[in-house]
């Protein structure tokens, strides 16, 4: 049977729903509400803000949706158009309905996203796993990009570390995945203190990896040719206490072959830096991208 990402049951996809809409309610009210159909699955989108430009296109971490753009929304919204999307196969108001097998697909349901939109070329901005699908599309089609922002990216320039993957284990196990579920997060996280239960960035990952089964293939991180075949303008911000890869060794790497890259370490950032750092990721994104079409 093919591998398709989906919700683990039908009283599950309900819970999920539910947490879903109370958590997007946190959001500003979207300019815009579309469903767009891909070779892969149909993918949610939301616009915000008005005026014309090339748009910022917003790509989440794993199972954080399209709500953990939150904090940066505002900012973003202000002085660019911005779309904000459901990854395809993560979760969320996207659905997938065939296999994505390889680093091609994943560039090709993007593509045809973008087409569906409406948009030439965006500024895509990733976090996470978001920073290696704008990476990803960067590499294989260049033509979708007028620029990629790789906020700490994960599996893109360093390896995520066998610990991570360890760690991910108990979290997906169901008698012990209640308790394990937010250590997890906070460990991610990497502050040291207790995520606030109403958060709904964090009810909402929890709620994606209680209920959702993704069935993506792994990220593969790129070789020094792909990076070095990057065209386009290129900002790479690297969590300095962040736990998904060896920050020294990407950042080190950014420098090295991504060309002409603008690559900073923020040394007290940890993985969480979209959300703890909103206004300086904000103003970076936004500095960088000021000066491009």
């Amino acid at each position: 049977m093919p591998k398709i990402g989906r919700f683990a049951t039908p009283a599950a996809r309900a819970a999920y729903e539910k947490v879903y809409d109370e958590t997007l309610a946190a959001l500003p009210s979207p300019a815009g509400t579309h469903d767009v159909a891909t070779p892969f699955g149909r993918v949610r989108a939301y616009r915000f803000g008005e005026g014309g430009g090339t748009p910022l296109v917003l790509l989440h971490g794993k199972s954080a949706t399209g709500v953990m753009w939150l904090p940066n929304l505002p900012g973003l919204a202000a002085a660019r158009p911005v779309y904000v999307l459901d990854l395809l196969g993560e979760g969320g108001r996207s659905e997938q309905t065939a296999p994505i097998k390889d680093a091609g697909d994943q560039a090709a349901w993007l593509s045809a996203a973008l087409d569906g939109l409406g948009i030439g070329a965006a500024h895509l901005v990733g976090m996470s796993i978001g920073g290696w699908l704008a990476c990803n599309q960067a590499v294989r089609d260049p033509r979708r990009v007028a620029s990629i922002s790789l906020i700490d990216p994960a599996g893109t320039l360093a390896p995520i570390p066998a610990g991570l993957i360890l760690r991910t284990i108990p979290v997906m196990l169901p008698f012990v995945s209640r308790w394990a579920r937010p250590r997890f997060l906070r460990w991610i996280d990497g502050t040291g203190g207790e995520i606030a239960p109403d958060d709904p960035v964090a009810r909402l990952i929890s709620a994606t990896m209680a209920h959702y089964r993704p069935a993506l293939p792994p990220p593969v991180r790129f070789t020094d040719e792909q990076l070095r075949s990057i065209t386009v303008p290129a900002l790479v911000l690297v969590a300095g206490r962040s736990v998904i890869h060896d920050p020294a060794l990407a950042i080190r790497r950014a420098r090295d072959l991504i060309p002409g890259v603008r690559a900073e370490l923020w040394p007290e950032a940890t993985h969480s830096i979209s959300g703890h750092f909103a206004s300086e990721v904000n103003e970076s994104v936004l500095e960088f991208t000021a000066s491009l079409p």
